[in-house]
């Protein structure tokens, strides 16, 4: 058969390069040179994947070449063709792993090669929401630029993260097409070898979020077939290295789509034939069973979540709105069904269009809604989703909440004909669309004059922000009767369970109290469910018969016991969407905190991403705990080990970002001043013991308190 002859073939190739390109480098650098990708704690992720060794020298990944071999059994059955197809990946893993030697920087823009750990995870919200549908792979060059930059525009305005590989990349290059993580669209390489890099996310991913262990191989493919909803597309001519990498990514689930109508029959669901390109997307989707939620917004640019991350320059926006410099503010506030007229949309005040270009100028927004169901604490719920919502609009930037708000307009955009009341327009709709459980009615004014946005902001707009903080202030886990659950992340890490409390927020730091409970009354079957506070085991601990019995049930049997204020014991369970990781410092007592931003060591010897390995995959881990930015200022942060007073050491970037509150902590609970002063950061100190030196000078409070260990 000519799909058996085509694989095994390829697969030889890619084998016979790899073969070489490692006895030449092991000849230049000699064996015991260091081999690896940088920032991940994976070494190389698919082979590590794959058999669970890692590879870390040249001479290792020689020895390596044997255990791929026995992968390329060139039985003519199905299931050997697809082993050929792993073959072909580890070895593609091998040759551009090769590239790095030395620290190299093997691609330039816009081509990305390797991704980072930092990156998977920060995919990790947006897949397991449904923000990030899908994951479209694109190899080779299409009939025509036109038709590549349609197909990839297609995906884009889906949501989907889309990677290009070869022709593809300067086809989009060509037209002009903005490229980058921030737009989810990444060119990875123009060699068919670097279509390793995108297989290594979906491998890392399991690892990372599926508490898949390392070899466990058929485990490994179950969970990429089950949970990485990727899929290929392929423009013809498909030659043999080509079909063998096919072969790979489809043992691993992905289906491969292809206009190659002279290669061999179809494989139905895995191998789909067709000649028009412009039928691709609806064959992908079709094939892996991904389901797009359509919203129609009526504005004149493409609006998806794969444009939340772009960034607007300076140099080419139209118009700014820039809350830090004059009066800007976003508010919902709840009215009678009466009050509101459905889908009336006001400009109070001049247009885009009679600004100067490129002028700061003042805006204001209130979102007035009703509904039967409506509460006044889903405001704020709702508000915060204005920040993705305006950003999933081509050519539009936001930036911050409530009246920090920054908004810049491309020229680009303005030129497509955008205007205030398009603003207008994507809040009505997504409003409408997202709280339709409890949103029956919906009218938007839009202030663009000086003198109302400051009357406002500094009139209904702060007695509303006031009153609310006062609310939140009051919310603590005593004064509330119940929690909430959280599996949202369950998509990718089936035993991970988030309990939310007032005082802790989810690990993501995208979840509140609050949140939770209003996906509860938006969604009662969904991913957030009562957890009612019953049976006290331990209050020191955060430890209750219902939560254990709740963690128990949404995890399958997975977990027994969790506690909500211990790192030590029964810690709460971490999937890989962390913002934070803490992990504990022997030698000071305490502990040192890491944000996915931060690329350094720790003193804990380790990385973000090393870190990460040892916490994610809704395993506990007593000692290290995955949790969001804002619980490091919480009263209830490490409350069964003594609390924020044994933070010992942050990235200096995090610190300044929680000084504010924690330092407010640290003074209602411990008399502290300026208690951020007394930790240690990358500037101060990366090792244990330049840390303990600077925390004995400062007097630190973990020194002198009960042993962690």
């Amino acid at each position: 058969m000519l799909l058996f002859d085509t694989v095994f073939n390829g697969n030889d190739k890619v084998y016979a390069i790899t073969e070489e390109a490692v006895n030449a480098a092991i000849a230049q650098h000699g064996e015991d040179k260091a081999v690896s990708f940088p920032d991940t704690a994976y070494v190389l992720p698919c082979y590590y994947s794959v058999t669970g060794t890692k590879i870390t020298t040249l001479k290792e990944m020689k020895e390596a070449l044997g255990v791929i071999k026995s992968l390329m059994t060139r039985e003519r059955r199905l299931n050997d063709a697809f082993m050929s197809g792993v073959a072909t990946a580890l070895c593609a893993e091998f040759v551009e792993a090769l590239k790095y030697i030395d620290g190299a920087t093997p691609y330039e823009a816009p081509c990305a090669g390797h991704l980072p750990d930092a990156i998977i995870r920060e995919l990790g919200v947006p897949l397991v929401t449904g923000d990030i549908p899908g994951v479209a792979v694109i190899l080779g060059s299409a009939p025509s630029a036109d038709e590549g930059v349609a197909l990839v525009k297609s995906y884009q305005e889906q949501g989907m993260l889309v990677t290009l590989v070869g022709g593809i990349i300067d086809q989009v290059v060509e037209k002009g097409m903005k490229t980058g993580a921030n737009v989810r669209v990444v060119p990875l390489g123009k060699d068919v070898t670097s279509v390793i890099h995108v297989v290594s996310v979906a491998l890392r991913a399991a690892l990372i979020f599926g508490n898949i262990k390392p070899g466990d191989a058929a485990n490994l493919m179950k969970y990429t077939f089950e949970r990485v909803p990727a899929f290929v597309n392929a423009f013809k001519p498909l030659d043999d290295v080509i079909v063998a990498c096919g072969a790979g990514a489809i043992a691993l689930g992905f289906p491969v789509i292809t206009n190659d109508m002279e290669f061999t029959p179809s494989v139905p669901k895995s191998l789909i034939k067709l000649d028009d390109v412009s039928k691709f997307n609806a064959a992908s989707l079709e094939a892996r069973d991904i389901k797009i939620k359509i919203t129609h917004i009526d504005i004149p640019v493409s609006f998806a979540s794969a444009f939340e991350g772009e960034i607007i320059r300076r140099g080419d926006m139209q118009v700014e709105f820039d809350g830090s410099r004059v009066d800007c503010f976003e508010l919902v506030q709840t009215k009678e069904l009466t009050e509101v007229e459905d889908h009336k949309i006001e400009l109070i005040g001049p247009d885009i269009d009679e600004f100067e270009v490129g002028s700061k100028q003042s805006i204001g927004f209130v979102v007035e809604v009703a509904g039967k169901k409506m509460q006044t604490d889903f405001e704020p719920v709702i508000e915060r989703k204005f920040h993705s919502y305006i950003n999933c609009a081509e050519g539009i930037m936001h930036t911050g909440q409530r009246d920090m708000i920054r908004i810049r307009v491309s020229k680009e955009a303005f030129d497509a004909g955008f205007r205030a009341k398009h603003l207008g327009e994507i809040l009505y709709a997504k409003v409408k669309n997202d709280y339709e459980a409890v949103v029956d009615r919906c009218q938007v004014k839009i202030y663009t004059k000086a003198e109302d946005c400051t009357n406002l902001r500094h009139g209904l707009v702060t007695e509303m922000f006031d009153k609310r903080d006062e609310r939140l202030l009051s919310l603590t886990d005593e004064s509330v009767d119940v929690y909430y659950s959280c599996i949202l992340c369950q998509a990718f890490s089936p035993s991970h369970v988030c309990v939310v409390t007032p005082e802790r927020l989810g690990l993501c730091g995208a979840v509140s109290w609050l949140d939770a409970k209003a996906t509860n009354e938006l969604e009662p079957e969904g991913a957030c469910q009562i957890i009612t506070k019953e049976g006290v085991l331990d209050e020191k601990l955060g430890a209750y018969e219902s939560v254990n019995d709740a963690v128990k049930k949404y995890s399958m049997g997975a977990l027994e016991r969790v506690t909500l204020y211990s790192i030590m014991e029964d810690p709460m369970t971490s999937c890989g969407c962390f913002e934070c990781i803490c992990g504990i410092e022997p030698l000071s007592n305490g502990v040192a905190i890491a944000n996915r931003e931060y690329a350094g060591v720790t003193p804990l010897g380790m990385t973000f991403p090393e870190m990460a390995s040892m916490t994610g995959g809704g395993v506990q881990t007593p000692g290290f705990m995955g949790h969001g930015k804002h619980f490091i200022s919480s009263k209830k942060f490490m409350a069964a080990e003594g609390g924020l007073e044994r933070i010992v050491w942050m990235p200096k970037e995090l610190k300044e970002t929680v000084a504010e509150r924690l330092n407010a902590t640290a003074k209602e609970m411990y008399g502290i001043d300026n208690f951020t002063d007394m930790i240690g950061d990358e500037t101060i100190a990366e090792d244990p013991e330049t840390l303990f030196a600077f925390l004995q000078e400062k007097n630190h409070p973990a020194l002198g308190m009960d042993p962690l260990m």
